[in-house]
């Protein structure tokens, strides 16, 4: 199950998860989420949203492959901070939502 929480400072968010193991930058290596998006997990997410400007909006996603690798990718929510690899996280995020609420 997906865990949604709510700091600050991203970078807050990137050393708590950097503790977790999540060393991997998927920003830099985003072509391997794009490729097989089905090996990927997105175990902990951190949103954050700006008080007055739309573009001080991220999110944090914490990411685990299933080859045990575990890595961070960071996206704003600005129309120029959209890319492939985002649109990638938005599906796995919304299928790991989709089938923790049919086994309820």
């Amino acid at each position: 199950m997906t865990k949604m929480y709510h700091y600050t400072p991203v970078a807050k968010a990137l050393d708590e998860l950097h503790e977790k193991g999540f060393t991997y930058d998927y920003n830099i290596n985003e072509a391997d989420i794009v490729k097989n998006p089905s090996k990927f997990e997105i175990v902990h997410i951190y949103r954050y949203e700006g008080d007055s400007n739309p573009d001080d909006e991220a999110v944090v996603y914490g990411i685990k492959c299933s080859s045990g690798k575990k890595g961070v990718f960071v996206s704003g929510f600005a129309a120029n901070s959209f890319n492939e690899a985002h649109d990638v996280l938005i599906q796995i995020s919304i299928k790991g939502r989709q089938s923790s609420l049919k086994t309820k």
